[in-house]
C-alpha cells in the first residue's frame, strides 16, 4: 500500500536542509544562489490586509519578504507556505509572442520560493524549492518541484547517497560496459576519451573524481529558472535548472534535467516532450512528442518529431527527428530524420547521414550480449540498410541499400560498400565519392561549417574531407589496394604468393603504376578481413581509386605548401620550400569528439589525467583549447609529411623544375574536382528519368533552381580562377633571378 504520511501545516515549506551546518540556518545555500540583489523587507499591515483581501493565505506572513517596489494588489488567490522572497512587481504585462500576461501572482501554491523583479505567475498548481530570475512568465503549471537532492542531471551522488542512485550513460554499447557519467559541460570529447582505456582502472577511476569534484554534494541547492524565461502549459519540471530566455511550452514532464539557454543562444522545448536525467546545452530545439532518457544534448542540436532517445549523446550542429536513437556516442553534424531508422550501440565520429530505413543496432546475434559498431567521419548507409555489429568503417564510407549479414571491417575510406546479390558477393568501390560525387562531398563540407552556429568556433571541428585522419586512411588503403592487386596478379599468373609483406607491396605498388588500367581491372582483386564471412569480398575500380588517392594525397600536401610560400618574393620562394622539414613524430592522429588532435597529444591528456597533473573537467577543456591553437600548424605539417610521402620527394631536395611540375599538377587537379563537382549536378539536369516528372525545362528550373545560379558551384569557379592567378603570380616569382 501507499505510505501516506501526514505533518503539520506549519511545518510545509521547512526543514529542505534538515541539519545545516553550524552557525548556518537551512537557507545559506538558498542565499548563495540568489544572486538577484534585491533587498527583503517584512510585510506592512495594510500590504497584508490586501493580500488577505486578495483571496491570499499563508501558514505565516512574517514569513514572506518582499522589495520596496511590492504590489500585493498584484498577487490573488495564492496560498503560501515557508520562507517566501518576492520582487518588485509593477502594474504592468510581459508579452512574448502571442502570449500576454499580467505582472503578478495569481491562483498558485507557493512553498518556499524567491521571485525576482516582475515575474508573471498564473495557475501553477504547486511550485516548491524554486529560485526565479527576472520577467519570468510561468503560466499553466501542474507541477514545478526541486528536491533537497536534486543533480540537475549530472551524475554525482549527493551526501549521504549510495552509489546505486548515480546516473550513468551506457555509451557505444548496450551491456554498459563503456558507461560515463554525464555531467553539465560535458563534450563529445569528453564522452570519447572515457568510453575508451575500459582496461585501465586508475584512469577510469579519475574520470569518476574528475565529475565528482566538479560539482558540490550539499543537499539543498533549489530549482533556477533565469531571467526571461518563459515556461507555459506544462505538466511535470522536477528537480529541473533552467537558464536564462529558454521557452518551455506544453512539455509533458522535464525531470533531473539541466537546460542551459543564453539571450544569443535561447534553448526551446515544446508540445509533448519528456525529458529525463539529461543535460540540454545552449540553444537547443526540443519539440513534438520527444522522448529522451538519460541523455546529453549538445550546443545547437535539435531533437524533433517523437524522436526517441535514450542513453545517448549527441553532438553539437545534430538533428534527429522521428526516429530511435539508443546506447549511441554520436559526434559533430548528425543528421538523422527518418521515423524507420534505428540506431544502438554505435560511436559515430560526425557528420553522418542515416537513411530511412537504416537498421543500425546489436541484435544480440551472437554469443556475446551484445556488440558495437564504429562509424568513421562521414558515413552514410543508403535506404533499408541493416549492418551486423561489431562492425567498423572508415571515413566517409557508403552504404548501398542491402542487408549486410557479415560484420564488416572496412579500412578504405571514401567507398561505397554494396551486396552483389546474384553472385553473393561483397562489392567495395574504393574512393567512389572522388570519382563519380564530388559535388556531395565538397558540398558537406561547405555545408557543414555554414551550419556550425557555434558563436566562438572552438575547439576546431573538423569538416573537410582534406584532414589528417582521412589522408592517413588514403596512405593505408593505397598499401591495402597494392598488396590485393600483387596477390591477384601472381594467382592469376600462377604464381606463388611471397611471405614478406614489403614485397608484396612493391610489386603492387609497381603495377598499380606501369600496368594498364585495362590489365589491372581485368584482376579479380580480393580484399581480406574485409567481411567475417567465407563469400568473396571484391574490389573493384582499383586503378582509378589508386590513382585518385595519390591525386588527393598530392592536393592535401600542395595546398599546405602553397600557403606557406604564398608571401614570398624571388629566391625565397625556392629556399623556403627547401627549409621546410615536416615533423614525422606528429603523423598518427586521433579524432575526439569531432576535434582531430595528434595520437601522442591524446595519449599526453590521458596521461596527465592519470596523474593528477589535469585535475579538472575545465582543465580538460583547456588542454582541447591548446591543441585546437595548434591545429592549423599541426595539419599543414602532417600535409607536408604526406606530401613527401606520396611523392617520395623529401622537400629539402626539391628542385624549381619539379616544384612548378608540382604547382601545374596542383592546378589541374582543383580543376578537374571543380569539373566533376559540376558535372555531378549537372547529370541531375540531364537525366532523363530526372527530368520525366517536370513537364518542360522551365518547370524543372522553377521547382529545382537553374544550375547556372547554384550558389556553391559558383563559388568553385571562382574560386578556381583566384587560384590560377595565384599560382601564375608564384611561378613567375619562382622564375626571378
Amino acid at each position: 500500500m501507499n505510505i501516506i504520511k501526514k505533518i503539520a501545516v506549519n511545518q510545509l515549506g521547512y526543514g529542505f536542509i534538515k541539519e545545516p551546518p553550524k552557525g548556518k540556518d537551512e537557507y545559506y545555500l538558498r542565499n548563495k544562489q540568489n544572486r538577484s540583489g534585491i533587498e527583503y523587507r517584512k510585510l506592512t499591515a495594510l500590504e497584508i490586509e490586501i493580500l488577505v483581501r486578495n483571496r491570499n493565505t499563508s501558514d505565516n506572513w512574517s514569513a514572506i519578504l518582499v522589495s520596496e517596489a511590492f504590489n500585493p494588489e498584484l498577487v490573488k488567490n495564492c496560498s503560501f507556505f515557508g520562507l517566501i522572497r518576492i520582487g518588485n512587481l509593477e502594474n504592468s504585462c510581459l508579452s512574448f509572442s502571442d502570449l500576454i500576461v499580467p505582472v503578478g501572482i495569481y491562483n498558485s501554491t507557493i512553498i518556499s520560493c524567491d521571485f525576482g523583479n516582475n515575474v508573471a505567475i498564473h495557475n501553477v498548481n504547486y511550485m516548491s524549492h524554486y529560485i526565479l530570475g527576472n520577467e519570468v512568465i510561468v503560466t499553466n503549471v501542474n507541477e514545478m518541484v526541486a528536491t533537497n537532492h536534486a543533480k540537475f542531471g549530472n551524475g554525482i551522488i549527493k551526501k549521504g547517497e549510495s552509489e546505486s542512485v548515480r546516473i550513468w550513460l551506457e555509451l557505444c554499447n548496450e551491456n554498459t560496459g563503456r558507461k560515463v557519467l554525464p555531467f553539465n559541460g560535458m563534450t563529445t570529447g569528453d564522452a570519447y576519451i572515457w568510453t575508451r582505456n575500459r582496461h585501465d582502472n586508475a584512469l577510469q577511476q579519475k574520470f569518476i573524481e574528475l565529475t565528482d569534484n566538479q560539482f558540490d554534494n550539499k543537499l539543498g541547492y533549489y530549482g533556477k529558472i533565469g531571467d526571461r524565461t518563459i515556461v507555459k502549459n506544462c505538466k511535470i519540471i522536477k528537480d529541473v535548472w533552467i537558464g536564462e530566455d529558454a521557452y518551455l511550452k506544453g512539455a509533458n514532464k522535464i525531470k533531473n534535467v539541466t537546460i542551459n539557454s543564453h539571450p544569443e543562444a535561447k534553448t526551446q522545448i515544446g508540445e509533448g516532450c519528456e525529458l529525463v536525467n539529461g543535460i540540454i546545452g545552449y540553444g537547443c530545439r526540443i519539440f513534438y512528442g520527444i522522448k529522451a532518457v538519460r541523455f546529453v544534448l549538445s550546443d545547437y542540436s535539435q531533437l524533433k518529431y517523437g524522436a526517441r532517445l535514450i542513453n545517448s549523446f549527441l553532438g553539437p550542429n545534430a538533428t534527429i527527428s522521428c526516429c530511435e536513437v539508443l546506447n549511441s556516442l554520436i559526434f559533430p553534424a548528425h543528421e538523422q530524420h527518418h521515423n524507420n531508422s534505428f540506431l544502438c550501440a554505435a560511436l559515430v565520429m560526425g557528420q553522418s547521414n542515416i537513411a530511412a530505413g537504416a537498421t543500425l543496432g546489436s541484435n544480440h546475434n551472437s554469443r556475446g550480449a551484445d556488440g558495437e559498431v564504429i562509424m568513421g567521419r562521414g558515413f552514410w548507409p543508403g535506404l533499408c540498410v541493416s549492418i551486423k555489429h561489431n562492425s567498423s568503417f572508415a571515413s566517409f564510407s557508403l552504404l548501398n541499400k542491402g542487408d549486410y549479414n557479415y560484420e564488416l571491417h572496412i579500412p578504405i575510406p571514401f567507398s561505397l560498400i554494396s551486396n552483389d546479390p546474384l553472385k553473393d558477393e561483397l562489392i567495395i568501390m574504393p574512393g567512389y565519392w572522388f570519382l563519380y560525387n564530388f559535388y556531395a562531398l565538397a558540398r558537406n563540407a561547405w555545408k557543414y561549417v555554414d551550419r556550425d552556429k557555434r558563436k566562438y568556433k572552438t575547439p576546431i571541428y573538423e569538416y573537410g574531407y582534406l584532414a589528417p585522419d582521412a589522408m592517413n586512411e588514403l596512405l593505408m588503403a593505397q598499401k591495402i589496394m597494392a598488396k590485393a592487386t600483387a596477390t591477384a596478379f601472381l594467382l592469376k599468373s600462377g604464381k606463388a604468393i611471397p611471405a614478406d609483406e614489403d614485397k608484396l607491396l612493391a610489386m603492387g605498388q609497381e603495377l598499380l603504376k606501369n600496368k594498364s588500367k585495362k590489365e589491372i581491372e581485368g584482376l579479380e582483386i580480393i580484399a581480406t578481413g574485409f567481411e567475417n564471412s567465407k563469400r568473396k569480398a571484391k574490389m573493384v575500380k582499383v586503378y582509378d581509386a589508386y590513382h585518385m588517392f595519390e591525386r588527393i594525397i598530392l592536393l592535401y600536401g600542395m595546398e599546405a605548401l602553397v600557403a606557406a610560400v604564398e608571401n614570398k618574393k624571388g629566391k625565397q620562394v625556392l629556399a623556403a620550400v627547401k627549409s621546410i622539414e615536416p615533423n614525422y613524430s606528429n603523423l598518427e592522429w586521433s579524432n575526439i569528439g569531432g576535434q582531430l588532435m595528434p595520437k601522442k597529444s591524446e595519449l599526453s591528456l590521458l596521461s596527465k589525467i592519470k596523474s593528477g597533473s589535469i585535475a579538472s573537467w575545465n582543465e580538460v577543456h583547456d588542454f582541447y583549447e591548446t591543441e585546437s591553437n595548434k591545429y592549423v600548424q599541426r595539419k599543414n605539417n602532417h600535409a607536408l609529411a604526406c606530401l613527401e610521402i606520396c611523392t617520395g620527394i623529401k622537400l629539402s631536395s626539391l628542385s624549381q623544375k619539379q616544384f612548378i611540375e608540382w604547382l601545374d599538377t596542383y592546378v589541374e587537379i582543383k580543376k578537374d574536382i571543380t569539373q566533376r563537382i559540376e558535372k555531378t549536378r549537372a547529370k541531375d539536369y540531364s537525366n532523363p528519368f530526372r527530368k520525366m516528372v517536370y513537364a518542360n525545362e522551365a518547370e524543372m528550373i522553377a521547382v529545382v533552381g537553374d544550375l547556372k545560379d547554384n550558389g556553391f558551384i559558383n563559388e568553385q569557379n571562382a574560386s578556381i580562377i583566384i587560384l590560377s592567378e595565384k599560382i601564375s603570380t608564384l611561378k613567375r616569382e619562382l622564375s626571378k633571378k
